[in-house]
């Protein structure tokens, strides 16, 4: 039985389904293995013959002049069965099959995907789908998902797996546009006909240039299988996980989507957490939490302070962080007394620290870089979350950039609220930074949460 990493390392390819039409999805793959530089043979399939960007198609397998190690499909479900048995017929070592139309959509098609499995199971071919986008590897070019972009095949440390077609297709397109979360391999599971995500967890724990790994799943096809490599790969490096189908009305719409079985999401959760993997409680606070773990340092306790232009803000964080179990940061007396040089007003001084109006004194700069100064220093604080407003000029945030980048000893977020459009452009500009920005300090909270999670599971280990 062929290995995740032997797939993913595939040189020879073809495509199953190609077509002489530009804008049909079988032309669309191979123009992009063409333009992201694969460096491996790329053949087509198609019985009318042809060619497209300089890609001759074949009539059969039987016909390509090389060793074909991966075979996508892009065919109707009826078709893939018998194009599954002349790719073992010709040594193929593992196929992705994008097309739907199988267990998730009747009888018919759970018959096809049964016949698949047999096959696949008494060759020992392996295989992705039905019902994905199939496999990225940005550090070969590999890709077998025909709408990715250029973007998407640019070299990161994020990898990232999904029960889904589209959504993962999109969700990745998505994550890559963010430089700190540009992806390692990209893997999408479909309807699990044989890889799974146990398979993508073992992978992605020996995989260097994976450093994180983001998921999302419907069910888990072996539950013991999967906490073990869970255990395993979170103890080298973050899993996150969202999960769709936790409600009963969301598990009856899984059956429909990639033919999962429901799953006691209690159950579900408490076995994951005991494992290591931090769950995640939707899209946002995914990339948001990925973005944490990439740019900062791991925090060595609970307690966070915050730096505040708006009270009511603090507030609602304050509020957050008691739900997630978190605690105030308590302030040395050193620290106060650095803070005291710029915030005049004894009760603004406490945490939450609140800037206004004392800023008014010594300026936006001194004031802000002051306090982070005394907090970075301070062993009492854990971890720090600046609340301010979105800026039209980028420059406003250097000096606290600057600071926190010669002492990032803990992690610390900004949260700029205000005009979409310069807050925006503020985001962009701090993470390009390799600091973490959110519209709202709520969602910093729970990043610094999840970090947490996870520091505590690696001192258990």
């Amino acid at each position: 039985m062929y290995s995740l990493k032997e797939l993913l390392e595939s040189k020879n390819i073809a495509v199953v389904g190609a077509s002489r039409n530009p804008l049909k999805p079988g032309s669309i793959l191979m123009k992009l293995l063409k333009d992201t530089g694969f460096k491996g043979q790329v053949a087509g399939v198609n019985r009318e013959g042809g060619e497209i960007y300089g890609i001759p198609f074949y009539h059969s397998l039987d016909d390509i002049p090389f060793n074909v190690e991966l075979a996508v499909m892009i065919i109707p479900p009826k078709a893939v069965v018998s194009c599954a048995a002349d790719c073992v017929r010709n040594g193929v070592k593992g196929i992705v099959i994008s097309s739907e139309g199988f267990a998730e959509a009747g009888s018919e098609g759970s018959q096809y995907q049964q016949e698949i499995r047999t096959i696949l199971e008494s060759s020992g071919m392996r295989g992705f789908g039905p019902n994905t986008m199939g496999i990225v590897n940005t550090a070969t070019g590999l890709t077998t998902a025909y709408f990715a972009t250029e973007k998407e095949l640019r070299p990161g440390a994020v990898g990232f797996a999904g029960q889904s077609g589209i959504f993962v297709g999109a969700l990745l397109r998505y994550v890559s546009s963010f430089k700190e979360l540009r992806i390692s391999k990209g893997i999408g599971l479909g309807n699990k006909i044989d890889i799974d995500e146990s398979d993508v967890l073992e992978f992605f724990e020996q995989d260097e240039q994976t450093e994180i790994v983001g998921m999302y799943l419907e069910d888990v096809k072996d539950g013991r299988r999967f906490l073990e490599a869970a255990r395993r790969a979170s103890a080298k490096k973050p899993v996150l996980l969202l999960k769709g189908g936790r409600t009963s009305a969301g598990a009856r719409a899984t059956a429909s989507h990639t033919a999962s079985m429901a799953v006691d999401d209690a159950v579900f959760n408490g076995a994951i957490t005991q494992a290591g993997v931090v769950r995640m409680g939707g899209v946002e606070e995914l990339i948001g939490t990925l973005m944490g773990f990439r740019c900062m340092p791991l925090p060595k306790g609970n307690k966070i302070a915050f730096i505040t232009f708006s009270g009511a803000q603090a507030i609602m964080s304050i509020d957050a962080a008691t739900d997630e179990g978190l605690g105030l940061a308590r302030f040395a007396k050193d620290t106060k007394e650095k803070m005291a040089k710029v915030i005049a007003t004894p009760s603004k001084a406490h945490n939450p620290v609140d800037i206004y109006p004392d800023m008014l004194a010594h300026g936006f700069e001194k004031t802000t870089v002051e306090i982070l100064r005394a907090m970075l220093d301070d062993d009492g604080v854990n971890g720090i979350i600046f609340i301010s407003f979105s800026s039209s000029d980028n420059k406003a945030y250097l000096p606290i950039v600057e600071v926190i980048q010669e002492r990032k000893k803990k992690p610390v977020f900004i949260s700029l609220l205000g005009d979409r459009e310069s807050g925006e452009t503020n985001r962009v500009f701090l993470e390009d930074h390799r600091i973490p920005c959110y519209p709202f300090p709520e969602t910093a909270v729970r990043v610094f949460s999840n970090m947490w999670k996870y520091a505590q599971n690696v001192r258990k280990r």
